[in-house]
């Protein structure tokens, strides 16, 4: 099968992923609006309940949609795998790749455990290179360490999802096993991967510049359409920076009126721009990343002897490594 005819095959988890966060994402503007509205009313401190109500549906929902969202996530990375190492996917996507989940972690608590670590190994590895940068160059060094820490943590998404497929086509084998096998898998392939990372970034920021672009214009012009809900607005976040005393550029950016509508524009075009890469452009790349980690390492598959040069490393992998000794 070639990437595109995996795509479309998958496609349908990130439907159903897209149609859950943008439930989450309206429940949760409509529950700040509620604290602001019923505050405004009660309270005159609307900037208060709309804090309140944002932090409530971030905590009541993200929890219990992330739950839901990371098993079609698990689902279609199981099914991308599938699809190249068996070059067909048959029958219903949805259900095996539901079906491959539980056979592979049996519980969804196995799958989040694992999953941290994936996170945990690669994000230690991420620290060392800024502690790096600064213990070589100081300040400058720390900088470009933190720079360069910024692209791993990209390539990191990517890896992660790269590990867990590697976990699901290792199904033979303990996921523990599986996962240093993974993370063994980069190092020794480096070269391979950073290939791909062109076409990570051109596309991110391309779609990027496109969605936020258009999507914050349109917010930005119903904005001014509704100038006494966004006067409120600002009267409440006016009196709440002079009751703080808050100073300094982003204050100064707060109590401008003309910046106001730009700054919320801003932060919910790229919201929506985060839900459309996440759930539809990420699957498209990944498809092509996946295949080629699959295939640089069933050319060489890790050993036991390999996975030593990662304990030093990464307190996390030594771990993992200790469970399958």
């Amino acid at each position: 099968m070639t990437n595109k005819e995996i795509y479309k095959k998958t496609i349908g988890f990130s439907v159903r992923r897209l149609l859950w966060d943008t439930f989450a994402f309206i429940l949760i503007i409509g529950i700040s609006a509620l604290g602001f509205f019923l505050a405004e009313k009660v309270w005159d401190r609307g900037l208060i309940g709309l804090f309140v109500g944002l932090l409530f549906g971030i905590i009541v929902l993200a929890i219990f949609l992330k739950f839901i969202s990371y098993k079609l996530k698990a689902g279609q990375i199981a099914m991308m795998t599938r699809g190249i190492t068996e070059g067909k996917l048959d029958g219903n996507v949805i259900e095996e790749g539901k079906k491959a989940v539980k056979q592979r972690f049996k519980t969804v608590a196995a799958y989040f455990v694992l999953t941290r670590l994936i996170k945990g190994i690669f994000h230690q590895l991420e620290k060392g290179v800024t502690r790096l940068g600064s213990a070589i160059g100081g300040q400058t060094g720390e900088a470009v360490g933190s720079a360069i820490g910024s692209i791993i943590q990209t390539i990191v998404a990517y890896l992660c999802d790269c590990c867990l497929g590697w976990v699901f086509f290792r199904a033979d084998v303990h996921p523990a096993q599986a996962t240093c096998e993974g993370a063994v898998i980069f190092f020794k392939h480096g070269k391979t991967f950073a290939k791909n990372m062109g076409r990570v970034f051109g596309i991110g920021l391309l779609t990027f510049i496109l969605i936020v672009g258009v999507i914050g214009g349109i917010i930005y012009f119903v904005l001014w359409t509704q100038k006494d809900i966004l006067a409120s607005f600002y009267a409440e976040i006016a009196d709440f920076i002079a009751r703080s005393g808050a100073t300094g550029t982003i204050v100064d950016i707060l109590k401008n009126p003309v910046t106001i509508p730009i700054v919320i524009a801003a932060i919910c075009g790229i919201s929506i721009w985060g839900f459309v890469h996440s759930t539809f452009i990420k699957p498209y790349v990944l498809v092509g990343v996946l295949r080629n980690y699959i295939e640089s390492g069933k050319k060489d598959i890790p050993d036991k002897a390999s996975f030593a040069a990662l304990d030093a490393k990464s307190p996390k992998f030594r771990k993992l490594h200790e469970e399958i000794r």
